[in-house]
């Protein structure tokens, strides 16, 4: 059996790397069926010194993520792992090095993974992206995170949110309130982004001076948006109408970020997504960029990523869709 020793700074988040009830080290003691042990200012790693070799370099970048302000969780720790693996350590510096923004609690918002990195580039050098994928891979929340930051170096002068307000399996009407506090559970994600990164203040002030709007899809209607980022999230529920309304809403100095997942669509029996056709008519204008993202991106549980992946499995057994809604064809890569 082999050892390796690694020191380490006194001030390094040893509690971080471990983490609760150890989680993120037996990760990776099972992932390369080596022992890790913390004593003072040093780790040693026990086992065959091939697979030694291989958790020092995993071992190497979650260091590095927590020194650069990252938490360490199952997700992060497994997708590191997994790039170790394919030889692409030196990859996670590329992720490391892109911060988008700083939440109002001070934690830096990064991409990820390849994927979302590759999504943040599209926001960031087209007009207008479609950014297609399952749940938990960060398509809004990105979104939004690149719509602060471009609100704040004024490269926009106002950010617009909006969802179509469709039921899934609830009835719209029969909910208490008046119009907006009926839509406002519709809503509540895109709330929920613009809480984390500008804080309740933040996002008050923003709403009470009008340069945040969040909306259900309705009321774009109509409207000319200049200079305003304008996300559409949850798109797969808008059909092919309702998109193309949306798309001709904005104007001069715009950017426009379309979400949605299209193995999850709650549109009536008989009504077609528009998401999906609207990606495949716009693929050829330039500015117009498409982005899809798979269970690799998830950054939830990744258990999130393997009930994606089995329920895309069944549906290629099946020759359907996940959803029983739409039919062949929703691909991702």
């Amino acid at each position: 059996m082999a050892e390796k020793i690694i020191h380490f700074d006194t001030g390094t988040d040893i509690v971080g790397l471990f983490g609760s009830l150890d989680k993120n080290i037996k990760i990776l003691e099972e992932e390369y069926d080596v022992t890790v042990i913390a004593r003072e200012n040093i780790l040693k790693l026990s086992g065959e010194e091939e697979k030694i070799s291989d958790a020092y370099k995993a071992l190497e970048k979650m260091l590095k993520l927590l020194s650069n302000g990252e938490r360490l969780d199952e997700q992060n720790v497994r997708y590191t792992i997994s790039l170790a693996k394919e030889g692409s350590t030196a990859e996670i510096d590329k992720l490391i090095s892109d911060c988008i923004c700083i939440t109002a609690s001070g934690k830096p918002v990064r991409a990820k993974t390849f994927g979302q990195k590759k999504y943040v580039e599209a926001i960031r050098d087209n007009t207008v992206v479609f950014g297609i994928g399952p749940a938990g891979t960060g398509k809004t929340y990105l979104a939004v995170a690149m719509a602060v930051k471009a609100f704040k170096a004024k490269e926009v002068s106002r950010i617009v949110l909006t969802r179509p307000a469709v039921e899934a399996g609830e009835n719209l009407g029969f909910l208490p309130g008046d119009l907006q506090q009926k839509v406002d559970p519709y809503l509540k994600p895109l709330y929920d982004g613009l809480f984390e990164i500008l804080g309740a203040d933040g996002f008050q002030r923003g709403m009470e001076r009008g340069v945040i709007e969040v909306a259900p899809l309705a009321y774009m209607r109509g409207r000319t948006l200049d200079e305003s980022f304008i996300i559409l999230d949850e798109a797969q529920n808008t059909t092919t109408e309702q998109l193309k309304m949306f798309l001709t809403r904005f104007g001069n100095g715009s950017k426009v970020v379309v979400t949605g997942d299209i193995t999850q669509i709650d549109l009536p029996t008989g009504k077609k997504s528009g998401l999906e056709e609207a990606a495949k008519i716009l693929k050829d204008i330039d500015g117009i960029t498409t982005v899809r993202f798979n269970e690799t991106d998830v950054v939830r549980h990744h258990i999130v990523g393997e009930i994606i992946k089995a329920y895309e499995d069944y549906a290629k057994k099946m020759g359907g869709s996940t959803n029983g809604k739409q039919g062949k064809g929703h691909n991702h890569r």
